[in-house]
């Protein structure tokens, strides 16, 4: 019978420490990602300078406690640049990222790569379309140099609306303030930096953990195609004796 045998001391501690262990390379991994990895993601092909330094629209979420800042180099001057970015939108000129992503969750994009003349009259206070039925107001326009868009998002509906706080208005439950902006900066007479940044505060506090968790890796992920998207696309368009190399692959 074995019914006084004793399990080795050697095994008990393994199991023991099990638990333990597993904790550690999680909080090893979380600290990793944290340290290391975010950081690169938030400011991918930005300088130290753009990624802390202020940028117009700003103003739109002063009190951000999430930012993002992406960048890259276009062989063209803002001018040739501009017109990609007012037809932004679903049912415009798309995103320049990937559409079976998008669409694979109903958003309905369809990026272009040319220009559409019907899509480049732009003005503040109208809607850049996400999705069906929803989008992100226009806050902020300065031709060929500025396009920022924001406002309130409900975070049980998706629905963005204008900022309530700014027209006097107090918002009950859960909300979201996002803004999103793009900086065309000249380099030269012949090409242009590219800078989209993103803001965020929110209420209450745990909404932030989604917010790290999910939208920020998935933002990434967009955001880096859209930006290469759009260099692709105009740098397509330019005669090739006036192309040149630069920002980030």
């Amino acid at each position: 019978m074995n019914a006084g045998r004793t399990v080795p001391a050697a095994p008990r501690l393994r199991a023991r420490l099990k638990g333990p262990l597993a904790a550690l390379a999680a909080a090893a991994a979380a600290a990793g990602y944290v340290l290391a990895v975010r950081p690169r993601l938030l400011r991918w092909g930005a300088t130290t300078q753009e990624a802390a330094g202020p940028l117009p629209g700003d103003e739109l979420v002063p009190t951000a406690r999430l930012q993002s800042t992406r960048a890259v180099n276009i062989a063209a001057p803002p001018a040739v640049v501009w017109p990609w970015l007012v037809q932004l939108g679903a049912g415009r000129g798309g995103m320049y990222s990937y559409d079976a992503l998008e669409n694979a969750v109903g958003l309905g994009m369809h990026s272009t790569d040319r220009i559409l003349p019907e899509f480049q009259q732009l003005s503040v206070g109208d809607t850049i379309p996400l999705a069906p039925g929803g989008g992100i107001p226009v806050r902020r326009l300065e031709p060929g140099a500025v396009l920022a868009l924001g406002g309130t998002m409900n975070p049980r509906t998706g629905h963005i609306t204008g900022h309530p706080a700014a027209e006097g208005r107090r918002v009950a439950g859960p909300r979201l303030e996002l803004g999103w902006t793009f900086v065309l900066q000249p380099l030269g007479a012949r090409s242009t930096r590219l800078l989209s940044r993103t803001r965020y505060d929110y209420s209450p506090l745990p909404l932030g953990i989604p917010l790290r968790v999910v939208l920020e890796p998935l933002q990434f992920l967009m955001e880096r195609r859209m930006l290469l998207g759009v260099r692709s696309r105009v740098e397509r368009r330019r005669p090739r004796s006036r192309r040149r190399r630069g920002g980030p692959q």
